[in-house]
């Protein structure tokens, strides 16, 4: 089964500094978000995510480097 990989819009790259190459995919649970020009990772746990949100938001998922 293929993973769904969405590339986030506006987004720069914490590493390499590069502009909409950052893209968010879910791996066992987890939201993780990955630069395609450099390769940098960044993770967080589902818990993290849902903690984010508020009551009758619909967001897709809420992603905060560094936590």
């Amino acid at each position: 089964m293929r993973q769904k990989k969405r590339f986030i819009a506006g987004a720069s790259c914490p590493e390499c500094k590069a502009m909409d190459t950052m893209m968010l995919y879910r791996e066992h649970d987890v939201e993780k978000v990955e630069c395609v020009e450099c390769g940098h990772k960044m993770a967080q746990p589902d818990n993290a995510v849902q903690a984010s949100t508020r009551q009758f938001e619909q967001v897709i998922g809420v992603f905060k480097p560094g936590d």
